[in-house]
Formats: structure tokens, C-alpha cells, sequence
């Protein structure tokens, strides 16, 4: 059936080979591997638990989580709730989640409540923003920062972990050695004061690993969470490919239901399309347009890249994306599919939508 997500496993597990040659060997950390993207695939949660190198499985949301968290103890690794914690999930992450990351008082001390009825250690990161302005206390509020890891490492049932921060994400900060090298300071106070080793500072995510081979990745850090990194084979703060990784470990296929010649513009007064947005449309005269059976409700049009050099995305509503195949080597006929090369919001919307099936190979 299609649409559907094409899934490489052994391209998958050698990007995570060629990410841990940079993170671990090189950059000196522990290597954390999401799988929001691809929610918490129970066969590629399988291969990443059972990587050697992998040290922690992370997730935005505990109901992934819950999904692998027996995969993540019998593979000896530690699972880490990567997103907030809502208060009305507090139990479930006490469960399910070794690690999460905070930076609200008032949620640590329900997870601290929580830890001691079920009589439970949980691991906490406290979270730095550097900028970024997504989560973390700003950190020009230091003494908020040293009061906080302070009241947190005297709980009882809850251990000060470590120290992160997450950048690019909203803000599209790119981090550098200078903003990281502020979170390593920040935390150096924070093990002054309470007189412990933190046992992770958490350097960013997939943006971050470019700094290894450049050799500006502060020593201090000690771990980084790499999602898009081993899917697709990039960092995420300029989109370079990273050594070693393929960027084709996930594809799509889609199959054509229509196939007609048929004016590039359409005919009649242009209001707005489906989604509320004016279109602009290029007059290429009278071309060959294939309508295949996928859409923006299962996919991101813009991060959707034909193999066929030849094809170009014209646009798509709901249910349907257009492609222009008038140039295409290939006479294309109804029935056939189009293979696509993906970006991270493509993957994550197939990824994502029920309409999506699922090849491994």
C-alpha cells in the first residue's frame, strides 16, 4: 500500500556508527539518541537499544517512552524525557523515564513527591536557556540557577543529574563556544557550591556536533542528543553532511492516480488555497502534471525532494501533492510510484500520520 515511509535499517545503524565516531571518540561524550521522529518506532527503537554505543534513548513525550522502556533495561541504557514535564504526566514519568529534563520549581517538587511514593530515584537536568528562548531558567539569572540546583540536589528522592540547554530549536541560535562555554561556567559554580560532580552537561542537540571537528566544543561537555544527525545524516546548524552518514536512510514513495496535460496556471480569479494562503503560480505553458495520493496531512511538500532530478513539487492540498513530470526521462503512467528524498518535518509528519505505511529494509 502507499504512501509509504521507507525505513533503512543498516543505513540507520551506520549513521549511528559515524555519529558516534564524532560525539563519543572525537567529542569525548555520551551519545544520546531521540526518536521522537520517528514516534518511538518500535523496530528502530530495537536497533538503537541494542547499539553498543548508545547510551540513552530520549523522547519528547513519556507515551514513546512507555513504548521502548523495556527495550531501554534490557539494553543496559538509561531513557530521558526530553520535553518538560506536564504535571499531569508526573506519575508516568516517574515510571517510565529515568531522566528528565525541568526547569520549574513547582514540577520538580511533584516529581520529588511522586519519586517518593513509588519509591523511586529520578534524575533531573536542569535546564539553562541560553538564548534560544525556548525552556531553561535565562541564564543571566544566575543566582535563580544556583538557588534552584541547590533546593533540587537536598530532595531526598530526586538526584541533580546534570545541566543542559537546547538552542536552534526555536530561535534558531547556533551554538558556539562562547554561548556553550556560558552553561559550562554556570554549571562549574553549581558543583562549587554543592560540592558534587554533575554527572551530565548536555551540550545541545544536532546543531552542536559541528563544533567537534572544528575543535570548539567546550571540554565540559559531556553529552549530546542527536536526532536528525543519525536520521538524515546533518548537522542542524548549517545543514552540512556529517562524515561517514548517508542522507537517504529514509524515503517516501508515493503513487500516481492522475496524470494529465493541463495548463501551469490555473484559470480564473486566485483567491486563497486550502490552508488560507495566496498562491504564486509559475507560468510554464501547457505541461504534463501527475496528482499523487499524498498530501499535507500526511507530509510536509517542501521537504519532500524527487529522486527523478527531473520532477519538480508544483504544490499539494490536503490529500493530494502535484508534480510537474513534463521533462521527466521517465513516461510516468497511473499506478506508478515517485520516490522522494525527505527533510526532518517530512519525516516527521509521515512518521506521524496513519495514512503512512511503514517498509523495512
Amino acid at each position: 500500500m502507499y504512501p509509504k515511509l521507507i525505513i533503512d535499517m543498516k543505513k540507520l545503524y551506520s549513521n549511528i556508527d559515524a555519529v558516534a565516531e564524532i560525539a563519543k571518540t572525537r567529542g569525548g561524550c555520551d551519545m544520546m539518541i531521540v526518536t521522537k521522529c520517528l514516534c518511538a518506532d518500535r523496530k528502530v527503537a530495537e536497533m538503537i537499544a541494542s547499539h553498543p554505543r548508545v547510551d540513552y534513548l530520549a523522547d519528547s513525550r513519556i507515551s514513546n517512552i512507555k513504548k521502548y522502556q523495556d527495550l531501554v533495561r534490557a539494553g543496559g541504557k538509561q531513557s530521558v524525557l526530553m520535553r518538560l514535564p506536564q504535571m499531569s504526566e508526573i506519575a508516568d514519568v516517574v515510571e517510565y523515564a529515568d531522566i528528565s529534563f525541568n526547569s520549574e520549581m513547582v514540577t520538580i517538587e511533584a516529581l520529588q513527591e511522586e519519586a517518593a511514593r513509588q519509591g523511586k530515584i529520578h534524575k533531573v537536568v536542569l535546564m539553562v536557556d541560553l538564548g534560544d528562548l525556548r525552556e531553561g531558567i535565562f541564564f543571566e539569572n544566575e543566582e535563580e540557577i544556583l538557588e534552584t540546583a541547590a533546593k533540587v540536589h537536598a530532595m531526598p528522592n530526586i538526584e541533580l543529574f546534570g545541566m543542559g540547554t537546547n538552542l536552534t530549536c526555536y530561535g534558531a541560535i547556533i551554538p558556539k563556544n562562547d554561548n556553550l562555554s556560558v552553561l559550562c561556567a554556570i554549571a562549574e559554580k553549581v558543583e562549587q557550591k554543592l560540592g558534587i560532580t554533575l554527572k551530565m552537561v548536555s551540550g545541545g542537540n544536532s546543531s552542536s556536533i559541528y563544533l567537534v571537528d572544528k575543535g570548539e566544543l567546550p571540554d565540559k561537555i559531556s553529552n549530546l542528543r542527536l536526532g536528525e544527525a543519525f536520521l538524515l545524516g546533518n548537522d542542524t546548524a548549517y545543514g552540512e553532511d556529517l562524515p561517514g552518514t548517508v542522507g537517504d536512510a529514509l524515503l517516501c514513495e508515493a503513487q500516481i492516480v492522475e496524470l494529465k496535460t493541463k495548463p501551469s496556471l490555473p484559470i480564473g480569479e486566485v483567491g486563497v488555497d486550502a490552508f488560507g494562503q495566496k498562491p504564486y503560480y509559475e507560468d510554464r505553458g501547457r505541461i504534463k502534471r501527475a496528482i499523487l495520493a499524498i498530501g499535507q496531512q500526511d507530509t510536509d511538500r517542501d521537504g519532500m525532494h524527487p529522486m527523478d532530478e527531473k520532477v519538480d513539487v508544483l504544490g499539494a492540498s490536503s490529500d493530494h501533492l502535484i508534480l510537474d513530470v513534463t521533462k521527466s526521462d521517465r513516461e510516468y503512467k497511473v499506478g506508478d510510484t515517485v520516490r522522494f528524498t525527505l527533510d526532518y518535518g517530512a519525516v516527521l509528519r509521515l512518521a506521524t500520520s496513519e495514512y503512512v505505511e511503514r517498509e523495512y529494509i
